[in-house]
């Protein structure tokens, strides 16, 4: 059974800056990819970062800059730094990864549970 264990999250003001972590736990034979997902009320989820296992890293363009994306493969763990925050990066954001669980089968998807961030004065 493989989990991804989101942490982080809140409420902070404009400007303010958060940290989400995320674990991926269970049988995991290799790790292709993880990331986070946000949806904010009333809109489709969206691609925040995503940093595959190759180093590759693919980002939205509204965050460029502002935010960053970390992986520590040991503890299969990933990280998002958020800075200069908005209110507009208020959302539930959601840890993705595509894992594989044994050497023979193909990478699935995976979801966390997802966490909130609220960005307000």
């Amino acid at each position: 059974q493989v989990q991804l264990v989101e942490s982080g999250g809140g409420l902070v003001q404009p400007g303010g800056s958060l940290r989400l972590s995320c674990a991926a736990s269970g049988s995991i034979f290799s790790i292709d990819a993880m990331g986070y997902y946000r949806q904010a009320p009333g809109k489709e989820r969206e691609l925040v970062a995503v940093l595959a296992s190759g180093g590759r890293i693919n980002h939205s363009d509204s965050v460029e800059g502002r935010f960053t994306i970390s992986r520590d493969n040991a503890k299969k763990r990933v990280s998002l730094q958020m800075n200069s925050l908005k209110p507009e990066d208020t959302a539930v954001y959601y840890c993705h990864g595509k894992l594989r669980r044994y050497w023979y089968e193909d990478s699935h998807d995976y979801w966390g549970q997802g966490t909130q961030v609220t960005v307000s004065s």
